[in-house]
C-alpha cells in the first residue's frame, strides 16, 4: 500500500503535490491544471480548476498500479466535498481508524468534518477509476449575497450545530450527473470560453448532487430499487443508443430485446436515472435536437420534423411549444431576428 499526502485545498498546490508524489507532466491553461501520468505508479489524467466563490473541482481518470491511499489534511479548513463516481469504486474514511465507506459507479457522495479529521481516499490496484470531487469552502466570506447565501445554506444543511462529528452521505445512483461530466470532458474550446463552460457545468453538477441528496431524504426506502449495477450500466448504454439514433423509430420492445432488460427494469431505470419514461426521454432528445437544427441550420420546419424521426408537424409543434413556450415557426423567426441584429 502506497500513501500520498495532500495538505492544501488550493488546486494549483494540490496538483503540484500530486506531481511530486506520482511524477508525470503538469500543464496549465488559464486556471485549469492537468497532470498526465504514465509511469510505474499508474496511467491516466488528474485535472482540476479553481472557480469563483470558493468552489473548485478535481477529477481523477486513473489506473494505479499499486493499492494507494491519498490523505487530504487541511486542519484549518472545513470544506464540503461533493463526489461523483463515474466508473469503478472509490472508498473513503475519516482518518485511518474511521469506518470505510465506498462509492460505486453512478453514485454521489457528500462529506465534511467538524473535527478536522484527514480525509483518506483509497484507490484499488489495477482498477480504472473515474471520479469527480467538487470542493466548496464554506467559511470564507465572498461579499456576494448569492454566493454567501449558498454557503450559508450548505452550512445549515451539512453542519448540524448539535453534531460535533463527521458527516458522510452516500447517495443513490444518478445518470444525469454522469451525462454532465461527459459534457465537461467533451469541451473542446480553448481559453476563456473553455473556462466559462467548465464553470457553468461544475455549478450544474453541484446543483444536481445537492438535489440528489434532497430527493434521497424524501425517498429513503427507494434508493436503486431492483436495479443492479450491471442493469445501470445497461441503462447508460440504452441512453447512448437513443441519443445516437433518436431519428429512428425506436420501440420499447426493440430496446429490451436488444439490451436484455425487462420492460419493467427498463422503465424503472429511466425513471430513476432521467426522471422520465423511455418514451418521454426519446421525445426530449428529439425536441432538443430539433431546437439545435432550427437554431443552427437553414432547414424549414417540415424538414426538421422528418430529420428528428417524426411524421406529424402538428404533433411536433404541440410538444415543441410545451417545452419552449412558443411555436417552432416563432422560435425560428426569433433566432433569425437575433442573427440580423447581431
Amino acid at each position: 500500500m502506497k500513501t500520498a499526502y495532500l495538505e492544501s485545498n488550493v488546486i494549483k498546490t494540490m496538483l503540484e503535490q500530486m506531481k511530486t508524489n506520482f511524477g508525470g507532466k503538469l500543464t496549465k491553461e488559464l486556471k485549469e491544471y492537468t497532470l498526465e501520468i504514465n509511469n510505474d505508479i499508474g496511467k491516466g489524467i488528474i485535472k482540476g480548476m479553481s472557480l469563483k466563490g470558493g468552489i473548485s473541482y478535481l477529477e481523477f481518470d486513473m489506473v494505479f498500479y499499486h493499492d494507494l491511499e491519498l490523505s487530504i489534511n487541511t486542519p484549518n479548513k472545513n470544506p464540503i466535498y461533493f463526489t461523483y463516481c463515474s466508473k469503478g469504486t472509490l472508498t473513503h474514511s475519516f482518518g485511518h481508524k474511521g469506518e470505510k465507506r465506498s462509492l460505486e459507479s453512478y453514485q454521489t457522495g457528500i462529506l465534511t468534518s467538524k473535527r478536522n479529521d484527514e480525509n483518506i481516499l483509497y484507490f484499488t490496484k489495477d482498477e480504472q477509476l473515474k471520479t469527480t470531487l467538487i470542493t466548496v469552502q464554506t467559511g470564507k466570506k465572498e461579499n456576494n449575497p448569492e454566493v454567501d447565501g449558498l454557503k450559508a445554506k450548505l452550512r445549515e444543511t451539512f453542519f448540524k450545530e448539535e453534531d460535533s462529528g463527521n458527516f458522510i452521505y452516500i447517495g443513490s445512483h444518478n445518470l444525469k450527473i454522469a451525462e454532465k461530466i461527459e459534457q465537461l470532458n467533451a469541451i473542446s474550446q480553448k481559453g476563456i470560453v473553455r473556462s466559462l463552460l467548465i464553470q457553468g457545468l461544475v455549478h450544474v453538477i453541484l446543483a444536481l448532487e445537492i438535489q440528489q441528496h434532497k430527493d434521497d431524504l424524501k425517498n429513503q426506502n427507494l434508493q436503486t430499487g431492483s436495479l443492479t449495477l450491471r442493469d445501470m450500466d445497461t441503462i447508460k448504454e440504452v441512453t447512448q443508443f437513443i441519443n445516437n439514433n433518436s431519428e429512428s423509430q425506436i420501440t420499447i420492445s426493440q430496446l429490451y430485446s436488444q439490451f436484455g432488460l425487462s420492460p419493467s427494469k427498463l422503465q424503472e431505470g429511466f425513471k430513476l436515472m432521467h426522471g422520465h419514461t423511455v418514451t418521454e426521454y426519446i421525445r426530449e432528445v428529439r425536441i432538443k435536437k430539433a431546437e439545435e437544427l432550427i437554431k443552427n441550420t437553414d432547414m424549414n420546419i417540415s424538414e426538421v420534423v422528418y430529420t428528428i424521426g417524426l411524421t406529424s408537424r402538428s404533433y411536433f409543434s404541440k410538444i415543441f411549444k410545451e417545452k419552449y413556450n412558443c411555436s417552432p415557426k416563432d422560435y425560428k423567426f426569433a433566432q433569425r431576428s437575433m442573427a440580423i441584429s447581431a
